[in-house]
């Protein structure tokens, strides 16, 4: 199963591994303001507002992710009319 999903993601048209990318750049972002958000949190403000702010977009960045990879397998799937 795993090979499988190695060589869908070897195989990936130029189109959707841009998607992907471009969409984990993206998350990558929002992880690294979340993080920042914490550490703030952490150091300076002990409000439970600015925890709850950084754990949702924490877990926003980590959903997105996600979402991107299995859209760029999509796309890939629906050109190569397997689905």
């Amino acid at each position: 199963m795993f090979k499988n999903i190695i060589n869908n993601y070897k195989n990936l048209e130029k189109s959707a591994y841009k998607i992907m990318k471009t969409g984990l750049k993206f998350c990558f972002a929002l992880c690294i303001i979340s993080i920042s958000i914490l550490l703030t949190y952490e150091v300076f403000i002990t409000s439970p507002y600015i925890y709850y702010i950084g754990m949702s977009l924490f877990r926003l960045s980590i959903i997105f992710g996600i979402e991107f990879i299995i859209c760029a397998f999509v796309v890939d799937g629906i050109k190569n009319q397997l689905i």
